[in-house]
């Protein structure tokens, strides 16, 4: 018996979420349904993090303990040919016996993507938030910079246990824009939930001049719970990467 760890990729318009639920499809119950075919007996594989349903993942990881007589590579084939279309191992290799995927994690990034139109785009629209009027780059940065740092993000959002604490560090957080499109790279040591959706739609309300970019400097100095109500779609989002602790 040895515990791996894999790298998943998916898209989730039609899952529920990654956290398997009494009811809904789920990507820890499609990635637990083939491993059951390969012999894995296990409760629950775990996971670095819940992603709500509609959020996409380039970077999710899980772990599972599993009796494999063949190399991980094997084990990738493998799973790829029972996972559904809409999800993918990118990378399975083993981990030590303890690996938590959650719990040993240092940071998690996450993409959000937007476009500016004023008309529906069926292409463009199953991963970008189409918004209009037009957002702004520059405030949207100035906004962003605000981020950096530890600082307490109870205005957007709340922790995974009640009464855990809202302060995070953020390591990353910037917008590129592409034409029309623009990308939101926004890394942390962890996140509250519902964090990054509602820190995107208040820079897009920056980015519109809706909202003066400082509203951030404010609402990170003197948090305030529950003020910050709006959510960007979730089909925007994508969790990137899980960073862990180089092995020596």
């Amino acid at each position: 018996m040895a515990r791996y760890q894999v790298i998943l990729a998916y898209d989730g318009t039609q899952f529920k979420g990654m956290q398997r639920q009494a009811r809904g499809r789920t990507v820890q119950g499609v990635l637990e349904e083939a491993l059951r075919q390969l012999g894995w007996q296990g409760r629950s594989a775990l996971s670095a993090g819940r992603t709500d349903a509609g959020v996409h993942a380039s970077g999710q990881v899980a772990a599972f303990d599993l009796d494999w007589r063949h190399t991980p590579e094997d084990l990738l084939k493998a799973l790829n040919a029972l996972l559904p279309e809409d999800a993918a191992a990118r990378a399975v290799k083993a981990a030590t016996p303890k690996f938590h995927p959650r719990y040993d994690a240092i940071a998690r990034r996450y993409t959000y993507r937007l476009f500016c139109q004023p008309q529906r785009d069926p292409l463009r629209e199953r991963y970008a938030w189409r918004v209009w009027p037009a957002v702004s780059l520059r405030p949207m940065q100035q906004a962003s910079r605000e981020l950096l740092g530890s600082h307490d993000f109870a205005s957007f959002g709340s922790p995974p246990k009640k009464g855990g604490p809202t302060v995070r560090e953020v390591l990353w957080a910037e917008w590129d824009q592409e034409g029309d499109a623009f990308s939101f790279h926004f890394e942390a040591n962890a996140f509250l939930y519902h964090m990054v959706r509602r820190t995107v739609a208040l820079l897009v309300e920056v980015g519109q001049e809706k909202t003066d970019w400082m509203i951030m400097r404010a609402l990170l100095y003197d948090p305030q719970p529950g003020i910050v109500q709006e959510l960007a779609p979730a089909h925007g989002l994508e969790l990137t990467e899980v960073r862990y602790p180089e092995r020596e």
